[in-house]
């Protein structure tokens, strides 16, 4: 039985000709004057400053590089500045880590203990603080005591004599020198190293928290094994910033006063021989190359810790069964 229909079969197409094809396209560039203008202007100005810093007699390079070979400026830069550096971002990590965990604890009274202390130690200027930190002698006219708290008091109601002290320390030689800039920069650092790490522990989905716990871990345990970890990638880039800052900042420690400090050594070069300026240009160029390797820290750190959350494409996967190279 055939169909109603006849099938007409397959349709011949007309042959195309070369000429029938579209041609190339043409395609121009967009064009940027606006570009070259500005690269022409910075060309310009840049060989404006180059010529201002070779010429001028006022920067007196000779006397900038024999001011940043004295002893004293070697002294202050490798104690009040690359030393407070790193003890002060010691303090103020730790610190840190600690005031976040207990600002996203259950518990009321730590989580306001810690809001507490951040509030307080981000609204003072650290200068101010500094200063502060090095008059605190005077409120511990009889010596800094550790000890049983109130012993003197629980002594009293007990009719008894003596005090129940272990270890007594001059105040006037605790809250001086590079101690009470360490404890100023320390605390002050710590208060916003407790916002980075507290954004940090909250970019880590809270099924990572759960998992661990229900593995059978602990709290802390699972904090320092699971989430602190994974947070580190949104903790390291704005704790480099804060590291880079606190170099910088180490010259505020002239509140103290620190006296060997890089820039206070180099001020005191600079009163003796009259050049104000040399010496600003000196203490620039100190901290241009300890905060270039800083950065240069802070983005081989940056990478070690984004390794997945970059924007490259994974490798491609083996075959099953491929042998090794």
């Amino acid at each position: 039985m055939t169909s109603g229909t006849d099938d007409p079969g397959p349709v011949d197409q007309p042959a195309t000709t070369a000429a029938d094809r579209p041609g190339a396209i043409d395609a121009v560039p967009v064009r940027h004057p606006g570009r070259w203008v500005a690269i022409a202007v910075l060309a310009v100005l840049f060989a404006m400053f180059a010529h201002l810093v070779l010429t001028n007699k006022e920067f007196d390079w000779k006397f900038v590089f024999q001011a940043m070979n004295q002893s004293p400026v070697l002294e202050g830069l490798v104690k009040g500045t690359l030393l407070v550096t790193v003890l002060s971002m010691v303090l103020g990590v730790g610190g840190g880590v600690l005031l976040a965990v207990m600002r996203l604890s259950d518990n009321p009274i730590l989580s306001g203990v810690a809001w507490l202390f951040t509030w307080f130690f981000r609204s003072v200027p650290r200068y101010i603080l500094l200063f502060t930190m090095a008059t605190l002698g005077i409120l511990f006219k009889d010596g800094l005591s550790f000890g049983f708290p109130f012993d003197w008091k629980i002594i009293e109601w007990l009719g008894m004599s003596g005090d129940w002290r272990f270890l007594t320390l001059d105040a006037n030689q605790v809250f001086t020198g590079i101690v009470a800039g360490v404890l100023g920069l320390g605390l002050s650092e710590a208060a916003y190293m407790a916002e980075i790490a507290r954004a940090g522990i909250m970019s880590v989905d809270k099924g990572q928290l759960e998992a661990a716990e229900a593995l059978g871990m602990n709290r802390g345990k699972a904090m320092r094994r699971v989430v602190l970890p994974q947070a580190m990638r949104v903790i390291v880039p704005p704790t480099g910033n804060e590291t880079i800052a606190m170099l910088k900042d180490t010259s505020l420690l002239i509140a103290v006063p620190v006296t060997t400090e890089l820039f206070y050594q180099l001020q005191s070069i600079g009163s003796v021989y009259y050049k104000t300026f040399p010496v600003a240009v000196a203490a620039t160029l100190y901290y241009l190359a300890a905060t270039s390797v800083l950065m240069v820290g802070q983005y081989f750190l940056e990478r070690h810790f984004g390794k997945g959350f970059g924007t490259k494409a994974p490798r491609a996967a083996r075959p099953a069964g491929a042998g090794g190279a």
